[in-house]
């Protein structure tokens, strides 16, 4: 996904939680929940929302340093080396020849 396509996504998201924030209360008020009820659960939709933007916000940032160093220099790879011949399968099963008892 490109980065204009990642952040206008993330911009959806971030409107419809915000659309959330307001839809919430009114069908809380319309329900017969208490004022003080809706606004307390309008604040905490809302804290939530700011935050998530927030995580949003650097995840994206994140991810293009990541890629913008990944494609400046590739990195060195870091693993096992292969070995071959002797005691490359140690713990496997033997073929043949040496089993006891037969």
């Amino acid at each position: 996904m490109s980065g204009q396509q990642h952040q206008d996504s993330t911009t959806d998201v971030v409107r419809w939680a915000a659309f959330c924030c307001v839809l919430v209360p009114v069908v809380l008020l319309w329900y017969g929940t208490s004022l003080a009820g809706a606004t307390g659960t309008a604040l905490g939709l809302a804290a939530v929302t700011a935050v998530c933007r927030v995580l949003l916000r650097r995840s994206e940032r994140g991810a293009e340093c990541s890629l913008a160093e990944e494609h400046a220099s590739p990195a060195p790879r870091h693993g096992r080396r292969h070995r071959s011949g002797t005691g490359s399968h140690r713990g496997g099963r033997h073929s043949g020849g040496n089993t006891p008892g037969g």
